[in-house]
């Protein structure tokens, strides 16, 4: 696969992963146009500064909203790869304003989907999270059905080339909004909330799930779901690694919320394959005629296998997950004295 020949669009491009993909596309991979797709004019405007703003730049920007189809088929005018990064992905946000996350995460993928096939575009990938296996959070549910549109995709009929898969992974390490900065944020108070000190979660670094993804942008063949093999951690270690002197309170688990995530069911074992650092979910009986001659080598699971964050062999220790997430040793640090 020639990047350099490619012009690529990313959906959600001023995100945390949107932005770090351009980067890595940018400084290595240099395709003949990089088109970031975004809602936000500010963080446009912020993103072209710096790094992003030089002469030559195949760098480009398109306001736009992915439950905006007629805005999409614009966009994806002479695109070769789409990289669907955008989603409204709080999984508190979901609960209180379910109509709103199911527009942009099932109809927005639907739109995705519809324009892609119409466009011509030779390739698709969608991200999805560990959230939409045994869903529990109207987040996940909808990640869920986008995922299932997305597998689907390649046997709609008029399809043509266009190919469609998704990578599926859990945490990402220091994203925005995410329990690192918290925790970093809350680390003067002294006391640091956990939901429950047995609650466990999958991570990826921002790095890694980037490379993940054009990694299996290059191997996809349509109708995959692509899952990285992960290390996990128990939460209340990560608040050990961030903030070693402050006091844990225990606040009970938030609604939408897991004791632990799955990446992989035991239902799902009966399709997956594995290789040595990732795990394969071929489509099954929608797509019977499916091969990826790229992935050889891979062999399936055993029967019944699951893949979760509590059963996970690989166990991040608290100087690991330090070192995964760039955390400085651990120093004391001065707690807030209460006023009054």
């Amino acid at each position: 696969m020639d990047w350099k020949q490619m012009s690529v669009l990313v959906t959600g491009g001023t995100g945390s992963f949107g932005k770090k993909f351009a980067e890595l596309m940018l400084a290595k991979l240099r395709p003949r146009r990089l088109i970031v797709f975004s809602r936000d004019e500010l963080k446009q405007f912020e993103m072209k500064r710096g790094i992003y703003e030089r002469r030559n730049s195949p760098l480009r920007f398109f306001i736009g909203d992915v439950r905006d189809r007629e805005r999409l088929y614009r966009a994806f005018r002479g695109v070769d790869v789409v990289v669907h990064a955008a989603a409204l992905k709080h999984v508190d946000t979901g609960e209180y304003n379910p109509l709103e996350v199911i527009k942009t995460n099932v109809i927005g993928a639907s739109n995705i989907i519809d324009a892609a096939v119409d466009s011509g575009v030779k390739k698709v990938i969608a991200l999805s999270t560990d959230k939409a296996v045994n869903p529990v959070n109207l987040y996940g549910a909808t990640k869920l059905c986008a995922d299932k549109l997305f597998v689907s995709a390649g046997v709609y009929a008029g399809a043509g080339d266009t190919q469609f898969s998704v990578v599926r992974y859990g945490n990402v390490v220091a994203s925005r909004g995410s329990v690192i900065p918290f925790f970093q944020e809350r680390r003067s108070t002294g006391v640091l909330p956990i939901t429950d000190p047995r609650m466990t979660r999958f991570w990826i670094t921002l790095d890694e799930a980037v490379d993940f993804v054009v990694r299996c942008s290059e191997l996809m063949q349509g109708g995959e779901i692509f899952v990285p093999k992960l290390p996990s951690m128990r939460v209340i270690d990560l608040a050990r690694a961030i903030a070693p002197e402050a006091r844990h309170e225990i606040v009970g688990i938030r609604p939408g919320e897991k004791l632990h995530e799955v990446l992989l069911t035991e239902d799902d074992s009966r399709r997956t394959l594995r290789l040595k650092d990732m795990y394969v979910v071929k489509p099954g009986e929608i797509m019977p005629d499916w091969k990826n001659r790229a992935l050889s080598g891979a062999k399936p699971v055993p029967e019944g296998f699951s893949y979760s964050s509590d059963n996970n062999e690989w166990q991040l220790t608290v100087p690991e997950l330090r070192k995964m997430a760039g955390l400085e040793e651990p120093t004391l640090y001065p707690v807030q004295a209460k006023v009054g």
